[in-house]
């Protein structure tokens, strides 16, 4: 791909036009990158210089201001003055819909990902009113798409939301970046693809044409608003249009869950779905980026996927592609393993049984007699002096088991204790003793008779399952009755 290229993530314009026009529909030769004839690239990239009160107007992308900020501050005034008629506005609303599937269900899930495969009308539809959302060449938006997602969170993403909530939604296409420092990736398909190449090639005229005169044709020749055709239809719905596709940016790296995977910053929400066209579920996205659905659940909001799916019924998309639900379900499952292993390390869950002292039978009744308030439940000694004031049965109830083998009484005995029972009794562990077999099976970290399985967390902590407590002996299965 070529080494020179202009900054990165989904921008307004797109000055690769003016430095990436290829001089054919065919791919360029890797050895021979496209670049503008002016560019040196021994010369420092502005971003190398530090910014001072005296040079700060050098970093800022001065067109993409106009373009972002000051186009649509004048089309908001602009809007004083010229009439909103019911019928210019349902145009607007349908055709910011139109253009916005062109960023999400072509740019994005068509050309960045390759979900599914288009024949060439949709292609062309989508190229369409995707160079009408202006957010630059399929091209150069899929490019830097790709390397936001292979360099996620890192300086090599083109709008890192590490930099700033800000910086991702804005930052990073009104101030320059240098070209060097963002991800590397491969483009050859979209190079192959005429579509693709016929749009970058004429993007400018996409642009004009698509985001400007179109809408106001549309409404000028149907209705007679030529004035609110340019201003609704055009200027305020770019506008809109590209505010809801940044939020992909800032908003689903910074709101929402992360019920797959919560190593980078890529999240899940209602909200952001909603304003997005559906791609708010951006922490399944991330995990299953080829997948032409972002919501894999029939409540979730996602009219990109619904039309994706739409125009395969209609024979215009094919080869639909979907992660497996067990490989989905893996990962849902193990997010939350994940999570409750964070929880269970801010309990006390007591001493770990391989690092209490091991006590002799007979000196464990001698601390008992001694004034030690001592108990042992199946080989582990408990000091439950500070608990007797506060047994549920009774100071007796409890005294009568100091001393001495109390795994009968705990166990159904005198009391069938409940899970939070044994939980509570683990807090007050001081001791194991001597001469058990599961002492043996503690140490080494095994297994010891059917039902005594040790489990581990991702950290190697032992888990303790409801029930499954040291101090509960298992009870036998019930066996067949004499004849």
């Amino acid at each position: 791909m070529p080494s020179h290229q202009p900054t990165a993530g989904m921008m307004a314009v797109d000055p690769a036009y003016l430095s990436e026009q290829p001089s054919s529909l065919s791919k360029p030769a890797p050895e021979e990158p496209v670049r503008n004839p002016k560019y040196d690239p021994k010369k420092p990239h502005i971003t190398e210089t530090p910014m001072t009160r005296k040079n700060w107007y050098k970093h800022v992308n001065w067109l993409n201001v106009v373009l972002i900020i000051g186009v649509p501050i004048s089309g908001c005034v602009a809007a004083f003055w010229t009439p909103l008629t019911i019928k210019t506005l349902i145009f607007s609303i349908a055709y910011y819909y139109a253009t916005g599937l062109g960023i999400t269900a072509g740019y994005h899930r068509l050309w960045a990902h390759t979900s599914y495969q288009a024949t060439t009308p949709l292609k062309i539809f989508l190229a369409a009113v995707g160079g009408g959302a202006v957010e630059g060449s399929i091209r150069w938006w899929a490019r830097d798409h790709r390397a936001h997602h292979r360099y996620t969170d890192t300086d090599k993403d083109p709008y890192s939301v590490r930099k700033g909530l800000l910086y991702s939604h804005l930052g990073w296409m009104i101030m320059k970046q240098n070209p060097k420092r963002i991800g590397r990736t491969d483009i050859s398909d979209l190079n192959d693809d005429w579509v693709v190449q016929w749009q970058h090639k004429n993007y400018l005229k996409t642009v004009i044409f698509m985001g400007l005169i179109f809408p106001m044709l549309v409404a000028g020749l149907g209705w007679g608003d030529w004035m609110g055709g340019l201003i609704y239809g055009g200027i305020l719905r770019i506008f809109f249009v590209q505010q809801a596709t940044f939020c992909v940016n800032s908003l689903a790296h910074w709101l929402g869950d992360q019920p797959f995977d919560d190593r980078n910053s890529p999240r899940d929400h209602i909200i952001t779905a909603l304003v997005t066209l559906g791609e708010g579920y951006h922490n399944f996205h991330h995990e299953f980026p080829s997948d032409y659905r972002n919501a894999i659940e029939w409540h979730q909001y996602d009219p990109t996927k619904w039309s994706i799916w739409l125009w395969k019924q209609l024979g215009l998309a094919y080869d639909l592609k979907q992660f497996r639900s067990n490989e989905i379900e893996k990962g849902r499952v193990q997010q939350l393993q994940k999570k409750l292993d964070q929880k269970r390390a801010k309990l006390d869950w007591g001493v770990p049984l391989e690092q209490l002292p091991v006590m002799e039978w007979d000196d464990y009744v001698d601390q008992s007699k001694n004034g030690r308030a001592l108990i042992a439940v199946a080989g582990v000694v408990h000091d439950v002096s500070d608990f007797i004031n506060d047994h549920p049965g009774g100071k007796a109830m409890i005294r009568s088991g100091l001393g001495k083998d109390a795994t009968a009484m705990f166990n159904g005995g005198v009391y069938f204790h409940s899970n939070a029972a044994h939980n509570l009794l683990s807090t007050m562990r001081v001791g194991v003793i001597r001469g058990g077999m599961e002492v043996e099976i503690w140490k080494r970290g095994g297994a010891g008779e059917e039902g005594a399985q040790l489990y581990k967390d991702a950290n190697g902590n032992r888990l303790v399952r409801a029930g499954a407590q040291v101090t509960k002996v298992i009870q036998p299965p019930a066996s067949a009755g004499a004849a």
